[in-house]
């Protein structure tokens, strides 16, 4: 039998893969934490905006991943989506396919930071890498992000000295420079 505790520490809050029906709940999570976190990097403009269009993309996503290895998981407070995170195959030309994940995003929405949402769903994704059989995990990290920066390494994960440039807009005047992590899992 359980017992509620109203207002006690036993907050529901879960990660679970994402439905299709996650779609639009993932898109307003998107649309409301890129803002944040690109503010530095890309210029307002170049954002997504239209709801329903970024939600039809996730629904597609999530239908007909392209990898089987593709996963998308949300963190829920309650049956509300607060965040996400995308694992898959690394793509790196120096990664392993087989044997190396990547945890490709992690996003939260900016008013569920710093509640826990953020190391449960960076823990499930590293177990949904380790149950896809991956035994080393990478991910790419903006150089100026030191929040995501610190938060990952303080959860083991460290440098691997690879890093590159995104030409974000495709003309050479908006890019970004981006580290790469690993952690070992499995």
């Amino acid at each position: 039998m359980t017992h509620e505790h109203p207002g006690g520490p036993t907050a529901d809050v879960s990660v679970r893969v994402a439905w299709a029906d996650d779609a639009d709940a993932i898109a307003s999570v998107q649309l409301r934490a890129w803002p944040v976190l690109y503010a530095d990097v890309l210029p307002p403009d170049v954002l997504p905006t239209d709801a329903a269009a970024v939600a039809a993309q996730w629904r597609q996503a999530l239908a007909r991943p392209a990898d089987a290895r593709n996963r998308v998981l949300v963190a829920l407070e309650r049956n509300r989506v607060v965040g996400f995170a995308l694992t898959s195959p690394a793509a790196d030309p120096d990664c392993d396919p087989v044997s190396d994940g990547e945890l490709a995003e992690v996003t939260l929405d900016p008013e569920e930071t710093s509640k826990g949402h953020g190391s449960r769903l960076l823990q499930a994704a590293v177990d949904t890498l380790a149950a896809d059989r991956f035994t080393r995990a990478v991910t790419w990290v903006n150089a100026g992000d030191d929040a995501l920066r610190s938060f990952l390494t303080e959860a083991g994960w460290a440098p691997d000295t690879a890093h590159r440039e995104l030409d974000l807009d495709g003309t050479g005047a908006t890019t970004v420079k981006q580290v790469r992590l690993h952690t070992a899992i499995g």
